[in-house]
């Protein structure tokens, strides 16, 4: 199997997507309530950057087509958050 750096790709894209519910949740039990910190945001633009980035060198649809609106909204969230700022 020829060695491939966009599975390494892949694979970062995945953990940092992973991330955010990871901080969500330790956000929300310091807080003992359910809240979205802003590293929540910033993990989730970052990891389906990199997946979408994946998702196009492997031609996939259907992958391309489930991470193109999450930038959208993400880059949204962010833009509000830091306009409230």
């Amino acid at each position: 199997m020829k060695f491939d750096y966009f599975y390494i790709l892949g694979f970062i894209g995945q953990i940092c997507f992973s991330m955010r519910f990871i901080v969500q949740w330790i956000a929300s039990e310091k807080s003992k309530t359910s809240v979205v910190p802003f590293s929540f945001w910033i993990y989730s633009i970052i990891g389906s950057s990199m997946l979408l980035i994946y998702a196009i060198y492997r031609k996939d649809p259907v992958f391309i087509v489930g991470q193109l609106p999450n930038l959208l909204i993400y880059s949204r969230n962010i833009y509000l958050i830091k306009k409230r700022r």
